[in-house]
């Protein structure tokens, strides 16, 4: 009993371990039934080099045409919902610009953890029509962000987005979009910003500061105030004195060692703690000096003798460590080398297939070229099975009347000939009703025996009444006969090849309509990629796929419509020659038979 009992925990045991290896979707099981798509997002630390771990970092994410199905999320984004790696633990986050129309997004997001050398995930849900907005910009910064500015509102002035309320009281500065997130701020040289003093702007020395921005000069600057917080004789300041980056502690500066170059987007930062201050520019370190910070309480002054373009400011009343500037320059930036996208997931835990990926990135002119593709190719198709149908028809009739025909002596020539009836009459212009409504009671569907026709007819339009056997063809008549036979080959084999003009137009029209989409989905894709600021292959490559669909469609409209006119071309040629043949041997007939 004990043996048997083992054999089958042992049983059992195979069979559960092969069923989680079969089914490794239920190691991420999906967060909300509600939410129809999931995103996998990596934050890959290691391509940035950072050593320590971060907590409670906000990271920018963007999406564009490239990496997200606009179609399937609401249009105010307000589905969109951010899990941790857990699948389970909800992350605050909020929007800093939703446009579906234009197909772009700036997301930003709290990451809990940032692991240094290894990739972290956090997963984005969208695709639910009867979820409700649920981001909150207060909550994705922590408590030690003190002001944070997207430039992005519609008021005269910057709003605060980090819950403090240090809303700027004063604004020269000209706020509209095209910045390097969206929308931003641009000075003029004499605009300035204001931030009046308040208890959450007061500057702690035990704690330190931390202000960082970005910005591109205009042209290189001399004595641009960036930022500047003043409390009587005290101050701590960043700016740009002869094109190069400096940062100050009352009369304490840093040395100036980078240049700020002009036409070019530029991470800055400064952090100062009690005894050191330290200088960033895109990330990297570039100069210290030793300080006496000191606590102070006063408004701060933005962009004083400025001319460029500014984005995203942030002011934080902690030292931020150097990996945490590092992160910020390279997860906001244009490089986009921290955050990477993945394919979408349907709702069960399984992944769409890359088509289906391809295919919810193609723009609203692609379909437009694609629709346009997909009636070409309907209407060579049924071209194509109309004219397959008629002609093989004929081929039949020819070779029935061919054979009836070939078995008469010269004597019995007229024999197979009828009288045309009203329905003939009637459908007698277009080959494809000849074969398909036609009686098909004596030859109808036959070329050859229309022509056989035509010339029986001129006959007995010059014999009349007469019997044929008493009456005689002179060489004017049989030549006006021939002519006649001429002519009705010519409308025959005009029915023949109706409509394979339009096999020629799939055939050439289709790939450059292809082309078409193609080119301007590509355009459409780099466009949204500099709105956005996101260069990254993972951003990319789903675009340009989708654009190249427009020309997969356009071949796949040319590559079927050509086989089958060069085959039906072929059918059609050998019919017109074995109606030639005809016509010879016909009147060489009626020579021998109604001429003296």
């Amino acid at each position: 009993m004990k043996s048997i009992t083992a054999q089958r925990i042992k049983t059992f045991s195979i069979f559960c371990v092969t069923a989680l290896a079969l089914l490794p979707g239920l190691s991420h099981a999906w967060w909300n039934g509600d939410w129809d798509t999931r995103k996998k997002i990596t934050l890959n630390t290691a391509q940035i080099g950072t050593k320590e771990a971060l907590t409670q970092v906000p990271v920018l994410v963007r999406l564009h045409t490239g990496d997200f199905d606009f179609g399937n999320a609401k249009e105010n984004g307000g589905d969109i919902r951010f899990v941790a790696d857990d699948d389970k633990t909800l992350l605050k986050y909020h929007i800093e610009k939703f446009d579906p129309v234009n197909e772009m997004a700036m997301v930003w997001v709290q990451v809990p953890k940032l692991t240094p050398g290894k990739a972290d995930t956090i997963w984005m849900y969208s695709g639910n029509p009867k979820a409700t907005p649920a981001d909150d910009a207060k909550a994705t910064y922590d408590a030690s962000q003190i002001v944070v500015y997207h430039f992005d509102g519609a008021e005269a002035v910057p709003q605060d987005r980090s819950g403090n309320g240090n809303h700027a009281s004063q604004s020269g500065a000209k706020l509209g979009d095209g910045s390097l997130i969206g929308r931003g701020a641009t000075f003029d040289g004499g605009s300035t910003i204001t931030i009046p003093a308040s208890p959450t702007l007061r500057l702690v020395a035990a704690q330190g500061y931390t202000v960082s921005a970005w910005i591109k000069t205009a042209v290189v600057q001399n004595g641009a105030v960036l930022f500047q917080q003043q409390d009587g004789a005290k101050s701590i300041g960043l700016s740009i004195s002869g094109g190069k980056l400096v940062a100050s502690v009352g009369a304490t500066e840093t040395p100036r060692t980078m240049d700020v170059k002009p036409g070019m987007w530029h991470h800055v930062a400064v952090t100062a703690g009690q005894t050191l201050m330290t200088v960033y520019l895109d990330g990297q370190e570039i100069a210290q000096a030793p300080v006496a910070l000191a606590d102070m309480q006063g408004e701060v002054t933005i962009g004083r003798g400025f001319t460029g373009e500014m984005d995203e400011l942030e002011l934080s009343g902690v030292v931020r460590p150097a990996d945490w500037i590092k992160v910020e320059a390279a997860g906001q930036g244009s490089d986009a080398l921290l955050v990477g996208y993945g394919q979408d997931e349907a709702n069960g835990g399984g992944g769409t297939s890359y088509f289906g990926t391809i295919l919810h990135s193609v723009t609203t002119d692609g379909w437009v070229v694609i629709g346009i593709l997909f009636v070409m190719a309907v209407i060579s198709w049924v071209v194509m099975v109309l004219k397959a149908v008629v002609i093989n028809k004929v081929q039949k009739g020819n070779k029935a009347f061919l054979r009836d025909y070939n078995n008469l002596s010269v004597t019995e020539t007229a024999k197979l000939d009828q009288d045309d009836s009203e329905e003939d009459e009637e459908i007698g212009s277009s080959q494809l009703l000849i074969a398909l409504y036609g009686k098909h009671d004596h030859y109808q569907d036959s070329t050859l025996y229309r022509i056989y026709h035509t010339g029986m007819q001129e006959i007995k339009n010059r014999f009349g009444k007469a019997e044929a056997k008493d009456q005689y063809l002179s060489s004017q008549a049989i030549g006006s006969i021939k002519a006649s036979l001429d002519a009705t080959l010519v409308r025959e084999n005009q029915k023949l090849s109706s409509l394979m003009v339009l096999l020629t137009i799939a055939i050439s029209g289709g790939p450059f309509l292809g082309l078409l989409g193609t080119v301007v989905g590509v355009m459409i894709t780099f466009a949204a990629i500099a709105a956005t600021g996101d260069v990254n292959v993972a951003a990319i490559a789903p675009g340009i796929a989708a654009a190249l669909v427009a020309t997969v469609a356009g071949l796949a409209v040319a590559i079927p419509a050509l086989f089958g006119y060069n085959y039906l071309g072929s059918v059609i040629k050998n019919t017109s020659a074995d109606m030639h043949i005809f016509v010879d041997e016909y009147i060489s007939r009626i020579t021998e038979a109604y001429s003296r």
